[in-house]
């Protein structure tokens, strides 16, 4: 099974870094945030990625045209331009990098990476992370019977909370539970048959499609309750990166 990877969007949030690099090749532990997407797919037994580039392909086209080498220690003749690499440590990835344009929406990227999928594929966003179990969700998409499968989790919250008592704090929340709703989360396993509800480049997927998927009773939703964190805003890339660097990233399971 194949991995549709969403890298095309602005990220207009987290400019402080995007304005220079696409949003997924802002890096965690000295690693683009979609080489760790990538990986975690990886210890699943995928191994095949399409990612649909948009913003700044060009940076991620020249990471994995010259993956070997960022990757390798190695030696360069400057006489006759002769490499020579010194180790062989790098995955066993197919990659397959797709410009789909600069300004398409969602739903269109999907769209136009169609004869690139089979009947059946996974696909996510550039720009989380999380350690929900992506054989367990492929399982339960395929048991459904259902043409979409979508991961939803409890969001953290944003703001440290105060529990308050006759007017001193009783306790404080570093790190509390969003509202107590389920959203996207994000990971998804969808049927080829899905992108038949997409119009164009200026469909939304999280709109029209998944809506009507809703409607028709053809979209299931697999609980995740463990880790999941996006990176929209510099804070999130901060948290992600302070969980890397004290051992705690729960995604790294390589």
């Amino acid at each position: 099974m194949k991995l549709v990877i969403l890298a095309g969007g602005l990220g207009t949030r987290i400019s402080e870094e995007s304005s220079l690099k696409p949003k997924p090749m802002i890096e965690i532990g000295g690693k683009p945030i979609l080489w760790h997407i990538m990986k975690y797919y990886s210890c699943f037994g995928i191994n095949e990625f399409v990612i649909c580039c948009g913003y700044k392909s060009y940076v991620i086209k020249e990471y994995f045209a010259n993956y070997h080498l960022h990757q390798s220690n190695f030696c360069v003749n400057t006489i006759d331009g002769t490499t020579e690499i010194y180790d062989q440590g790098n995955e066993d990835w197919k990659v397959n990098l797709i410009d789909t344009g600069k300004h398409t929406m969602t739903g269109g990227r999907l769209k136009r990476i169609s004869q690139f999928v089979g009947d059946t594929f996974c696909m996510t966003y550039g720009d989380g992370l999380s350690n929900i179990d992506i054989s367990k969700l492929i399982e339960f998409h395929e048991k459904s019977g259902l043409e979409a499968t979508v991961s939803a989790v409890k969001p953290p919250g944003r703001f440290g909370a105060l529990e308050i008592e006759n007017g001193k704090a009783k306790r404080f929340l570093e790190k509390p539970q969003g509202d107590g709703s389920y959203i996207n989360g994000g990971f998804f396993v969808l049927n080829k048959s899905v992108l038949d509800k997409i119009k164009d480049d200026s469909t939304v997927f999280e709109k029209d499609p998944l809506r009507s998927l809703a409607e028709e009773g053809q979209l299931a939703t697999y609980i995740h309750d463990g880790f999941w964190q996006p990176m929209d805003t510099l804070r999130e890339k901060n948290i992600l990166e302070k969980l890397f660097t004290e051992n705690n990233a729960e995604w790294k399971i390589w």
